[in-house]
């Protein structure tokens, strides 16, 4: 019995001896060299270039997990990202890989989930010529972290398609993307899939969908007013992931024995009342995050709920496509941060974009005596609010297809405000990053007793990085960088925590059970 059942003492011990605790990154967010080792240029790399504004026709009044809040555009520095950095040095982990591999095997932990990016394996994008450097730099990273204890899990895109692919063919509004992110695939896969055996396509396709191509606050920075092309993207990253799995089982699978998973991030909804249409409304949320990306894959279609509502904009699948995308997923991985109450609002904000306005919810952070939901991390839109990924795992478990044994790795994070007046032991004591990861990790403690089948846990992010449009403004790291002093790195009260933690000695925490 776990250690979860005496009094909420929890350790590593509550976890069976296979589960996996690990740490993650991506490669924009944390490699630099830009230009270095033949690589080519990003849509990141060209959209934190862009100095004018994004061509917003609205101000956004609500928020979807990553999307930020804009309350007043003018607040907005002129560059698309808002303390004018980029990432073409990030955190240097392109020279310092082994550096960071070393610490964190050193702080006990045996998985690491990095994404490789697609322009330094194929610099323009389109498949014909391999750049060997970049195939010799991961190569390298991979051999270390195995040489160090550490299991690879290797993510084929977060977020960095190669900008050439969008300046020559549409990037993911184009249906060649499809065949261009299979043959990069299957070069991953030939090249490294060896060593790796747990592979992931495609690392949360909403928030490219949506902040890319629909809002414009993510690169490419598209946000022309067309309701169909969040769906669009949405629709070609589907087939994508697809079709590379498709690769992988039938040339790969028999030889290397690995596994193929999709991310999605989802949030919890939590029904604000018992009414009928209060329900409806938190289920209709769900269905516009986790189900318009796996309801295809289980299902062959895009939720009902979502038809009724984008109607025309929806693309469809034909029976060819059905047929290509049909179970092709051996794993999820779910990316949780927060959770909200959902209301019915049948007159959504005219000002919203059209996904927000289809989806007719209120998304509410405030129980009904007016106290917050929870307590707000360093981000407006971040509450923490564990029992949120326990009701979640518990009802992605519920909607499998049984006989397919499909199961998922969350993976979780929280922020700091980057305080350039903090002294280092001040950054370095974020206790409450450290009763986050308690409280969390005991939630899918919890979620496990209760029947889900949840094999990992991985935490965001190992290092402090480059944030997106937030810059180096927002803090997730589990070691701190010193972006003054060298890009040192120093661990975090919260990576203490976890060494201790995988090191079986107590940590005290009573999850958050609602």
């Amino acid at each position: 019995m776990g250690s979860t059942e005496r009094g909420g003492e929890l350790t590593r011990a509550d976890f069976p001896e296979g589960f996996v605790f690990g740490v993650a990154t991506s490669a924009y967010q944390i490699e630099g060299a830009r230009n270095e080792g033949g690589k080519g240029d990003s849509i990141w790399d060209v959209f934190a270039d862009n100095k004018g504004l994004p061509h917003f026709d609205y101000v956004l009044v609500s928020s979807d997990i990553l999307i930020y809040l804009i309350f007043d555009i003018e607040i907005l520095f002129s560059e698309h990202i808002i303390d004018g950095t980029s990432g073409e040095v990030a955190v240097d982990h392109y020279h310092r890989y082994k550096e960071d591999i070393e610490l964190m095997a050193k702080l006990g932990f045996r998985a690491y989930r990095f994404s490789i990016s697609w322009s330094r394996i194929f610099p323009d994008g389109l498949g014909k010529e391999i750049n060997e450097q970049g195939v010799a730099f991961y190569n390298n990273l991979i051999d270390f972290m195995i040489e160090k204890g550490i299991q690879p899990y290797a993510t084929l895109y977060h977020w960095d398609l190669p900008h050439n692919l969008h300046k020559t063919v549409g990037g993911w509004l184009s249906d060649k993307i499809v065949e261009y992110f299979a043959l990069y695939a299957e070069a991953c896969f030939a090249n490294f899939g060896d060593r790796v055996k747990h592979w992931i396509t495609i690392n949360e396709p909403l928030q490219t969908s949506v902040n890319g191509y629909g809002i414009g606050i993510f690169a490419p920075g598209l946000c022309e007013g067309v309701a169909a092309e969040p769906f669009l993207a949405a629709h070609h990253q589907i087939l994508a992931h697809a079709a590379s799995v498709d690769v992988y089982r039938r040339k790969f699978k028999a030889v290397q024995g690995g596994q193929v998973g999709f991310v999605i991030d989802c949030e919890w909804a939590e029904p604000l009342s018992d009414k009928m249409e209060d329900q409806a409304a938190a289920a209709r949320r769900i269905d516009f995050q986790l189900g318009w990306y796996l309801d295809p894959i289980y299902f062959g279609d895009y939720p009902e709920s979502m038809r009724q509502r984008v109607g025309d904009h929806l693309p469809r699948f034909s029976e060819k496509d059905r047929e290509l995308i049909r179970n092709k997923i051996d794993f999820i991985g779910l990316n949780h941060y927060t959770s909200r109450f959902i209301a019915n609002q049948p007159n959504p904000q005219p000002d919203e974009i059209h996904f927000y306005q289809v989806q007719q919810i209120e998304r509410i952070d405030k129980w009904s005596s007016g106290e917050g939901i929870g307590e707000r991390a360093a981000s407006e839109w971040l509450y923490i609010l564990p029992w949120g990924i326990r009701k979640r795992l518990i009802m992605l478990q519920g909607n499998m297809i049984a006989g397919l044994q499909q199961f998922s790795f969350p993976l979780l994070w929280m922020d700091d405000e980057d305080d350039p007046s903090a002294t280092l032991d001040q950054v370095l004591n974020d206790t409450k990053r450290v009763g986050f990861f308690k409280a969390y990790v005991g939630a899918v403690a919890e979620a496990r007793k209760d029947g889900a089948d949840v094999r990992g846990y991985f935490a965001w992010s190992f290092l402090d990085n480059f944030e997106w449009a937030m810059g180096f403004t927002k803090r997730f790291g589990l070691v701190y960088v010193d972006y003054k002093n060298g890009l040192s790195r120093h661990p975090k009260a919260s990576a203490m925590w976890f060494s201790r933690f995988l090191n079986s000695e107590a940590a005290y925490s009573k999850p958050d059970t609602n």
